[in-house]
């Protein structure tokens, strides 16, 4: 069941990703010869007009066929055609290339809102709290409680959740001596009164609990539904600057680069955990899933949008000279190549973390 939730998801994330790029195709006169969910072998399909609609087997995107995506000019019989891709304007080619993360966010954006509208429930993300603390901990031994709101940690302010494995992981580098632990300064609020409590952080802590074993987690607020659209472009914003953040983490060397990136494997079994907690989660996750998508596609990778909007660019400073059609294949193709083989990596590792776990 969950191979099945995942496979829905993700189809529709597609289908909403590739209709962006159809629609704005279609609207700039270019001619589509197909609009494809997932990847070959073809498992139905249908033809209505010039387009042909098909469903494939291997669920791992989607694709909207339009002549001329590696710069051809002509047909297949050598003649001028303009309705390929490539004769298009530099200002249409990047209005189609840029539809497809377009629609994604702005699917996500919807989807957020909806959740938003729906729970009146919406983040403080300047507020973090203590969620969990495990039991034998460093946190449990020095007094720290659930719901305790975190106020600053070694003495600098807490903004975020990111801001506590931060210093938490500066302060346990930071100390080169051969002691087990390190001292730690919690600042918190705890029944409106301020208080300060040390905590011996452990350098070599158990999988999963980090230095002390607490959860962080945030605050919430009622929000009248008509707020919720503000908080969906709230949430959008929150989401880059999670990412952001992550890519900190990964550069000072507290999350490894294995534990950052999923691949379709964990995805799966993501999607399955979290539609276990009901239509809300899977709902915001869907979203999350949907923002994703669209960044993923702006990496400057060929074979991606972005990469593809790159090459665009590089011909815009050239004042329209093309790179030959032969070339920006060969590039496409080494772009395709690279991303299967870093799908399977990434792959490997999933199937990896979750035997090992």
């Amino acid at each position: 069941m969950q191979i099945i939730i995942a496979i829905l998801v993700f189809a529709v994330l597609v289908l909403v990703h590739e209709f962006g790029h159809f629609i704005v195709a279609k609207r700039s006169g270019v001619r589509v010869d197909e609009f494809a969910i997932g990847f070959p072998p073809r498992l139905l399909s249908f033809q209505r007009g010039e387009t042909t609609y098909s469903l494939n087997l291997l669920p791992l995107g989607g694709y909207v066929r339009m002549p001329g995506e590696n710069g051809e000019l002509t047909d297949e019989q050598g003649n001028p055609d303009p309705r390929t891709f490539a004769a298009q304007t530099a200002g249409k080619r990047a209005a189609i290339l840029v539809a497809g993360v377009t629609m994604n966010f702005i699917f996500a954006w919807l989807l957020y809102t909806g959740f938003y509208a729906v729970t009146q429930q919406a983040p403080n993300p300047n507020v973090s709290i203590i969620s969990v603390i495990a039991k034998d901990s460093p946190a449990q031994a020095a007094g720290l409680k659930a719901n305790d709101r975190l106020i600053a940690v070694n003495g600098h302010a807490v903004h975020s959740s990111d801001d506590v494995s931060i210093y938490l992981h500066d302060a346990v580098s930071a100390d080169h001596s051969s002691n087990a632990t390190v001292p730690v300064t919690f600042t918190i609020l705890r029944n409106g009164q301020q208080q300060t409590i040390t905590v011996q952080a452990r350098k070599h802590p158990p999988a999963g609990q980090g230095p002390t074993g607490i959860g962080i987690g945030i605050l919430y607020t009622k929000i009248a539904p008509w707020q919720a659209p503000a908080v969906g472009i709230w949430q959008l914003g929150y989401d880059f600057q999670l990412e952001g953040q992550g890519f900190h983490d990964i550069l000072a060397g507290v999350i490894k680069p294995g534990d950052a990136v999923a691949g379709p494997v964990q995805i799966v079994k993501t999607t399955g955990d979290v539609a276990q907690e009901g239509i809300g989660a899977l709902i915001f996750f869907t979203a999350f899933l949907s923002w994703n998508l669209a960044v993923v596609n702006l990496l400057p990778i060929p074979g991606l949008d972005g990469g593809r909007l790159l090459i665009l660019g590089i011909e815009v400073l050239r004042r329209g000279r093309r790179l030959a059609p032969e070339r920006e294949a060969l590039i496409n193709l080494a772009g395709m190549v690279f991303l299967l083989s870093l799908i399977a990596i990434i792959t490997f590792n999933d199937i990896s973390h979750i035997v090992g776990h």
